[in-house]
C-alpha cells in the first residue's frame, strides 16, 4: 500500500494552521484548466503538495486530485501526485479504464518532469564515465525533478504490469524499473556529494531518496529465485537489512517530504508482508511507534486506522481489531474501494474466532462490491457455510449452490488467470466429487493465507480450532478402511494431519507437529489430487527445524522442496514463504550469538544492488 502512495509528498511540520492560510493563498489564484496558470518556484510546489497529501491522509481524496490536478502538465511534483492519485485509485478498482486513464497521466507527468532535469551533451555523458561528476552544477528543481521523474517510472512500470501480466508487458516493466533505480542510485550520490549549502528543501530530498532506495531493496530482497529469473537481465538485487535501514532513516527526517511514506512502508511490511509472504518475523512494536505520531497527526485518516487495527489483528487482539477496522471504515465514504480492504480483514478476524456467519457476511459484501474476484469469494462464502454447526436442509441447498458457481465465476484478470481461482474452482468440484462435504475447508483456507500466525498470538482461539482439527483426525482415522473405496480419502485425512501440525507448532509441541508432517509426507503416493500438501508440509518441517536450530535439516528440506515439488496449488505462494525461511535461515546460521535476530538476511547478489558497499564508496568519493 505504501507504494502506491509514493509519490504525493508531504510535510509533517506543516500544521493545519499554516495549510489552511495557504490554501486560502492557492484559492485566490482559482487555479482551473481554462486560465493562464501562473509558473509555481520550488518552495510553493513543496507546500502545495505537502497540503494535497494532507489533504490525502485526511479522507479527501477528490480534494487531493483536485489540488494537483491544474498544475499537473507543467509542475514536476503537480504531475507526480496527480498521477500517484489516479494509480492508487486504479489499484483499488482494478477497472481497465481507470487503469488507462491513471497510465496516461503518468506518460505525461514523466514528460513533464524530464523538462526539468539537468539536460546533458554527447559530450557531457562521454565524460561522465571518465570524470567525476560535479552535481554542485545541479539547480534545486533539477535534483527534484531527478527524484520525481523516478518515482513516476517506478509507477509507470507498476502500472505497466497490473495492465497486462504476459511477458512482453513484464519485461517492458522491469526495463522501466531498471532505469527508474539507476536514478534512484544517481539521486543518492547527489545527496552525499553535493555542496551547495543554498538547498533549503534538501531534507526533502533526501527523504525521497531514503523511500527509493529502501523500498527498492526491501522489494526486491522478498522475491523468490524462480521469480527473479524473469528480470535478471533486468540486473537487480536487493537487500532487506539495507532496505529497512534506509526506510528508518527516512521516518527519521522528520521534516522530510515524504517521511510519513517511508513509516506507512515500514508498517505494511512488519504487519502486512511479513505475515503473508512470510513468517511472521515482522517487528510490530517498531511499528506501533512509527504509526503513533502518523495517528496524532491525523486522528481519523481511514489508512492510518487500517494499519491500527491491522496490528492489533496480528498481535492476537482480534475483538479490538475489529473495532478499528470498522472505525476506519465510518471515517470516510469517499473511496468505498478502500472499505473493501476493511472487510477482507474483518472476515478473517471473524474467521479466527470460528464466527462463520459473521465471516461469510463479509465474504458477501466483497462478491458483492469488490471487482477483484468473485470466484474467490463465493468458494470462501461456501467454505464458511460448510462449518456452521447447524446445517439444514436449506442451508445444504444454498451451499451446493455456491459451489456450483465458483467454476462459472473464474475470470482473467490482466490477462492471467488467479493462482487461488484455480484453487477454489478444483475445491469446489472436489465438493460435489465427494458427495456434497470437504473437510476443514475454512481452516484450510485460514492456512494457505498464513492466517495461523496470527491465530498463535491467542491460545484460546488456537486450542479452539485444535480441538476441531483433532475430533477430524480422530473421525477419518476410525474409518481407515474406506481408503480403498474412497480415492479421496488420504487427501482429507493428511489436510487434517497438516492443519493439526501446524496447530500443535504454534502451541509450542514440536514433537507431536513433527510426527504430523513426517506422516503427511509419507502419504505423498497416495494422495490423488491435493498434492500440494506435501511441499507445504515440507516446508512447515523446515521451519520447525529452523526454530530447533538444526540447520543443515533444514537446508535439505529447502532444498528439497525447490528441486522436486512443482505445479502443485499456490506453488508461488509457497515459494515466497521458502524464500523467507532461506533468508531467516542463513542470517541464524551467520549468526555469532543469540543476541542476533532471525529477522534479516541479504537478496540477491549482483551489479546494480544497492549494497552497504556502494555507501560506503560513495562517502568516501565525498570526501
Amino acid at each position: 500500500m505504501a507504494t502506491t502512495m509514493a509519490t504525493a509528498a508531504n510535510s509533517e511540520h506543516c500544521g493545519d494552521e499554516d495549510n489552511e492560510d495557504f490554501q486560502d493563498a492557492l484559492d485566490s489564484v482559482a487555479p482551473t484548466r481554462n486560465l493562464k496558470l501562473p509558473k509555481l518556484d520550488l518552495d510553493t510546489t513543496i507546500l502545495e503538495s505537502d497540503l494535497a497529501l494532507s489533504l490525502f491522509f485526511n479522507n479527501k481524496f477528490a480534494q487531493a486530485k483536485e489540488r494537483m490536478q491544474p498544475w499537473a502538465d507543467q509542475n514536476m511534483y503537480h504531475a507526480t501526485g496527480y498521477g500517484t492519485v489516479l494509480y492508487i485509485q486504479a489499484v483499488m478498482t482494478f477497472d481497465m479504464a481507470d487503469i488507462e486513464v491513471a497510465i496516461e497521466a503518468i506518460k505525461s507527468a514523466v514528460i513533464v518532469c524530464n523538462k526539468n532535469r539537468k539536460k546533458s551533451t554527447i559530450m557531457g555523458s562521454l565524460t561522465k564515465f571518465a570524470t567525476k561528476v560535479d552535481y554542485d552544477s545541479y539547480t534545486e528543481e533539477e535534483i527534484h525533478a531527478e527524484l520525481c521523474y523516478a518515482e513516476c517510472l517506478l509507477i509507470r512500470a507498476f502500472l505497466t504490469f497490473i495492465q497486462d501480466e504476459n511477458l512482453i508487458s513484464f519485461i517492458k516493466g522491469g526495463l522501466k524499473i531498471r532505469e527508474c533505480y539507476k536514478i534512484y542510485r544517481e539521486c543518492h550520490k547527489i545527496s552525499l556529494n553535493r555542496k551547495v549549502a543554498t538547498d533549503k528543501h534538501r531534507v526533502h530530498f533526501e527523504s525521497g531518496v531514503c523511500m527509493g532506495i529502501g523500498a527498492f531493496n526491501l522489494m526486491i530482497s522478498l522475491l523468490p529465485s524462480k521469480i527473479m529469473k524473469l528480470l535478471e537481465f533486468v540486473g537487480f538485487s536487493g537487500k532487506k537489512s539495507l532496505g529497512l535501514s534506509e526506510l528508518q532513516r527516512g521516518c527519521e527526517l522528520r521534516v522530510g517530504l515524504r517521511s510519513k511514506l517511508c513509516a506507512i512502508m515500514l508498517v505494511a511490511y512488519h504487519s502486512l508482508v511479513t505475515y503473508v509472504l512470510g513468517l511472521a518475523e515482522g517487528d510490530i512494536e517498531l511499528a506501533t511507534e512509527l504509526l503513533r505520531p502518523c495517528l496524532k497527526d491525523h486522528p481519523k485518516g481511514a489508512i492510518f486506522l487500517f494499519f491500527s487495527a491491522r496490528l492489533e489483528e496480528v498481535k492476537g487482539h482480534i475483538d479490538d481489531a475489529i473495532n478499528r477496522f470498522e472505525e476506519s471504515i465510518e471515517s470516510q465514504s469517499e473511496w468505498r474501494q478502500f472499505h473493501h480492504l476493511c472487510y477482507w480483514e474483518l472476515m478473517w478476524c471473524h474467521c479466527f474466532k470460528s464466527d462463520w456467519l459473521m465471516a461469510m457476511k463479509y465474504a458477501e459484501r466483497l462478491s458483492k462490491e469488490s471487482r477483484w474476484s468473485k470466484a474467490t469469494y463465493t468458494y470462501q462464502k461456501a467454505a464458511f457455510l460448510v462449518m456452521c454447526s447447524d446445517q439444514t436442509e436449506e442451508t445444504k441447498k444454498h451451499t451446493d449452490y455456491l459451489f456450483s458457481e465458483v467454476p462459472k465465476l473464474k475470470q482473467r484478470i490482466a490477462g492471467k488467470s488467479l493462482p487461488f481461482e484455480k484453487f477454489a474452482v478444483a475445491k469446489s468440484q472436489r465438493y460435489f466429487q465427494q458427495g456434497g462435504y470437504l473437510i476443514l475447508p475454512a481452516l484450510e483456507l485460514i492456512y494457505v493465507w498464513n492466517g495461523f500466525n496470527i491465530v498463535g498470538k491467542n491460545q484460546e482461539l488456537l486450542d479452539k480450532m485444535l480441538l476441531v482439527v483433532e475430533a477430524t483426525v480422530t473421525e477419518l482415522a476410525s474409518k481407515r478402511e474406506q481408503a480403498s473405496s474412497d480415492k479421496f480419502y488420504h487427501d482429507n485425512y493428511t489436510l487434517a494431519l497438516l492443519l493439526k501440525g501446524v496447530c500443535q507448532r504454534h502451541r509450542g509441541l514440536l514433537l507431536q507437529a513433527e510426527q504430523c508432517f513426517l506422516e503427511v509426507i509419507s502419504n505423498e503416493k497416495n494422495l490423488h489430487s491435493d498434492h500440494y500438501l506435501v511441499p507445504y508440509s515440507t516446508v512447515e518441517l523446515a521451519i520447525l527445524y529452523l526454530y530447533q536450530e538444526k540447520f543443515e535439516d533444514c537446508r535439505k528440506l529447502l532444498d528439497k522442496t525447490k528441486k522436486n515439488y512443482k505445479s502443485y496449488y499456490l506453488e508461488n505462494r509457497l515459494l515466497f514463504r521458502l524464500h523467507a525461511t532461506r533468508l531467516q535461515l542463513k542470517t541464524a546460521m551467520n549468526s555469532n550469538s543469540d543476541s542476533h535476530s532471525l529477522t534479516d538476511g541479504a537478496g540477491h547478489g549482483d551489479n546494480y544492488s544497492m549494497e552497504e558497499e556502494d555507501f560506503a564508496d560513495a562517502k568516501e568519493e565525498a570526501k
